[in-house]
Parts: C-alpha cells; structure tokens; sequence
C-alpha cells in the first residue's frame, strides 16, 4: 500500500526527534500526574490557586498522551521499531483511561477508510452536526466495560494508598482525562467531520480547523489540520504544520 510504502520512508531524524517529543509529553504527564496527585498538599496556603492551571495543563497533556498513540497507530512514530511504536502506543492509552489499544487501532482504520459515512465508527449519521448526542455515542462506543473494569481498579488502587487524600485523584487524573476528552473529540472529529453548509472537498470527508500553528498546538497538538491528516496519515503531528503550509502554497500556485 502506499500508506505502508510512505511510512517506510520517514527517515531516522524524525524518529529521533517524535521519540523525544513523545518522551517529553509523556514524562510531563507523568510529573505532573505524580506530583499533583502524591506529593502537593493543596490544603496548605495558597496552593489550591494554581488547582486550575494544573488541571488545564494535565488536560493538554492527556490531548498530547492520545496524539502520540494516534501517531503509532499509523506507524508513524518509529516505523523502524514497531515494537517500540506499539509499546508506546499501548503505554500512553492505558495510563489515559485504561482503553484497549487494539480496539482503539482496528477502529481508527475503520475511520480513516470510511470517513463521514455510516461504516464510520468515530461518525454519527444520525446526529451529523450535534455536538452532544454525537459525542455521548462516541464515549459510550469506546469506554466499554473494559475501560470501566480497568479504572475501577485503578481507583480502589488509589484510594488503599491516598486514603483521607483521595479526592485529588478525582481532580487531577479523573477530570482533566474527561475535558481532554471533549477536547479531542470537538477539534480531532466533530469540527473537522460535522455536517454543515461548507461541502466536504473530496473522499475523505474532512475539512481542517484554520488555526495558527500556536493555536492549533493548543487546542489538539495540530490534529485539526485533519484535511492534510486524512490525506497523508504518515505524517507525524508535528509535522503537519510545515505539510498544510506545503499543500496550500502548491494550491496557490496552481490557482495562479
């Protein structure tokens, strides 16, 4: 397949530098995760004023924890590893929420060969351009029994050792994993795939958010320049801001 045959050819620097990036946002996730949850005591002074920064800096990191999955699921990460790409594919979905990165995978491709259509499994046919009952049918599709299995024991984990300070597992863990989840659904699927007055430009029923690369970072680590993603899946995300420019200066110069 082409795709394969692209994926093959990612050279070994951008390896290095998604390894690293991908070191870097899950090592933070990590951090802040452990230092919130175990070590700051938010009953002390005025520590309970940056509860809110904390809280939205987790929640862009859980975005960042599920961009570098979606990147192995491409096998874009380390296509000269597969093991390592799985692995830290499989990694990042666990301490996410506990989901099945084999699901999650079979699913994705589902997507990507049946965007925007009923065979979607990410698409909501019946509520193509609602926001909630769209995103309740996408939640309820991947967090199954499995992943209520799974954080189920994770939080009776939690609540043996934290005890008296359990709560903060609930703030720090629990609530940034869900607004991370409106996040990526709102800028990762439903922006990009609702259905609306604009027409869809070709097969892949997709349109790109048109935001800076800073904002685009912000709200969903570039996945809503989800146009160039469908187009050419091989493509790291933190390279599609350098792939969008490309594609709209060759448009420009053939509209000339």
């Amino acid at each position: 397949m082409a795709g394969s045959t692209r994926v093959a050819s990612v050279s070994r620097n951008d390896t290095l530098i998604g390894l690293g990036l991908s070191c870097a946002i899950i090592a933070a996730w990590l951090t802040v995760h452990v230092s919130s949850i175990f070590l700051i005591d938010w009953t002390q002074g005025w520590t309970w004023v940056a509860a809110p920064l904390v809280i939205a800096v987790q929640c862009w990191l859980s975005v960042g924890l599920f961009i570098v999955a979606h990147d192995t699921m491409h096998g874009s990460l380390a296509p000269q590893y597969p093991w390592l790409n799985r692995a830290i594919g499989r990694f990042c979905v666990f301490v996410y929420a506990g989901f099945s990165y084999e699901k999650l995978y079979q699913n994705h491709h589902a997507h990507h060969r049946n965007a925007g259509t009923p065979d979607d499994p990410d698409f909501d046919p019946e509520h193509a351009s609602r926001f909630w009952p769209w995103y309740i049918k996408f939640f309820r599709h991947y967090f199954g029994w499995r992943e209520f299995g799974m954080l189920t024991i994770a939080v009776l984990i939690y609540l043996v050792i934290l005890r008296e300070r359990f709560p903060t597992m609930l703030v720090f863990w629990a609530l940034p994993a869900i607004l991370s989840s409106l996040q990526l659904f709102y800028f990762g699927t439903y922006r990009p795939h609702r259905i609306d007055d604009e027409p869809f430009r070709d097969e892949h029923r997709a349109r790109s958010n048109d935001f800076s690369p800073l904002v685009s970072l912000l709200t969903c680590f570039h996945f809503g320049y989800h146009h160039e993603h469908h187009d050419a899946p091989w493509v790291p995300w933190w390279k599609l801001p350098a792939h969008r420019r490309s594609v709209l200066d060759a448009q420009a110069s053939e509209a000339l």
